[in-house]
């Protein structure tokens, strides 16, 4: 039987140079290596994304440069997080391609000794849920993005095996991560399915390359707005209150709402949706819903198909012109919306009914083999979510 791990705190292992010269460890030394920054436009802004979804480069809008006069600039390979949402996951290792970026004070970092500790072991403990509930826990505040200081960071606890077996347990881990990848790549693959087959079958929607009938979006459907709830009427039962999240991530939590309102809000399994309102890229676009029977939001249209325009077809032919939407969009960056009057006079494609329902039943097929894909996904999404827990628990 194996051995329990000694477990040490953080703060046990680590010295801040801020200061304060009381050693406080030897496992992380928190950088200073603050600099100047004469052209704000010149240099490169970086983010932690929430859930170990590593450090990237910020996009920086027109007239949005961050305005410093100072920076802590980081170093490829040290950690960093976010104080503000270390609660939700924003740990990371740096990566090379941003060696001398630079961020604001509430993003930490820290030189990690590597004689002790293996630094994507380090990065996998700070991932676990159980790290992030001891966060939560000492975190507890009015707001969900209360700031978690480096010293109270550093008062965790780590599991700390013998360098070996913590790389070990990283091969491990990494591989399992690399099933994850690949699926995740073969997911992206299968979503470029759908508009090849729509444009193999219907040619460019915006050139008409193929000279088909044209109709306004208008003439086809009706849109039916959702309704703008307040915060004070969320609760916990009734019916779910259908968001913009919740069209793009199905694991997105709902509110909900116990009430009555009149039918045209309410949304059925298998009803056209198309979101009007958000972020380019992730929250604009038209969609079948799958998930329960609830209400409308605001932001999103429930769609009324007029006969003569196959539900499949009508999906594809409003997303392949999304690029286009985008771009007359109003709104600053970040939201943005489109207007129903917009929508309304966008031209639609108009083949054969009989020929919209072949790519309906083309459709169909590839819905399929995303089920079965997502299923595989759940099941290699568990199986790492165990061995992240049984790694650290001396179990593997």
């Amino acid at each position: 039987m194996k051995q329990p791990w000694h477990v040490k705190p953080l703060a046990a292992v680590a010295i801040v140079e801020a200061g304060d010269p009381a050693p406080l460890g030897r496992l992380l030394r928190q950088r200073f290596d603050y600099s100047r920054v004469l052209h704000p436009e010149a240099e490169r802004f970086v983010t932690v994304r929430l859930y170990g979804k590593g450090a990237v480069q910020r996009s920086v809008g027109d007239g949005k440069v961050p305005k410093m006069s100072s920076a802590l600039r980081i170093r490829a390979g040290d950690l960093i997080y976010s104080r503000i949402d270390a609660r939700n996951g924003a740990f990371a290792i740096v990566p090379q391609d941003l060696e001398g970026a630079v961020v604001s004070k509430d993003f930490p970092s820290f030189a990690i000794d590597r004689t002790r500790v293996h630094p994507q072991y380090l990065n996998y403990f700070l991932g676990t849920e159980a790290f992030f509930s001891q966060l939560r826990a000492s975190s507890f505040g009015t707001t969900n993005r209360q700031r978690i200081s480096e010293s109270k960071l550093l008062s965790h606890t780590i599991p700390l095996p013998p360098l070996p077996e913590q790389e070990r347990i990283v091969r491990i881990l990494d591989a399992a991560e690399e099933l994850r990848r690949v699926r995740a790549e073969a997911d992206r693959r299968t979503a470029d399915i759908i508009p090849a087959i729509f444009y193999e079958m219907f040619g460019d929607p915006v050139r008409n390359s193929m000279l088909w009938p044209m109709i306004r979006l208008g003439e086809a459907c009706d849109l039916i707005n959702g309704r703008a709830f307040k915060p004070n009427e969320w609760g916990t039962e009734g019916l779910p209150i259908i968001r913009i999240q919740n069209l793009n991530d199905a694991s997105k939590p709902f509110n909900f709402y116990s009430g009555e309102l009149p039918e045209k809000f309410r949304v059925n399994a298998g009803d056209i949706l198309l979101s009007w309102s958000g972020t380019p890229g992730t929250s604009f676009g038209c969609f079948r819903w799958q998930g329960p029977e609830g209400w409308l939001n605001q932001h999103i249209f429930n769609v009324k198909l007029r006969r003569g325009i196959d539900g499949e077809f009508f999906i594809q032919s409003v997303n392949a012109r999304l690029a286009e939407l985008i771009g007359k969009a109003h709104g600053g960056v970040g939201l943005q919306h489109v207007t129903k009057g917009m929508l309304n006079s966008t031209v639609l494609l108009l083949p054969p009914l009989p020929l919209q329902r072949q790519f309906a039943a083309r459709v169909t097929e590839v819905r399929a083999l995303e089920d079965q894909q997502a299923a595989s996904r759940r099941r290699l999404d568990d199986l790492f979510a165990s061995l992240l827990h049984r790694a650290f628990q001396s179990e593997l």
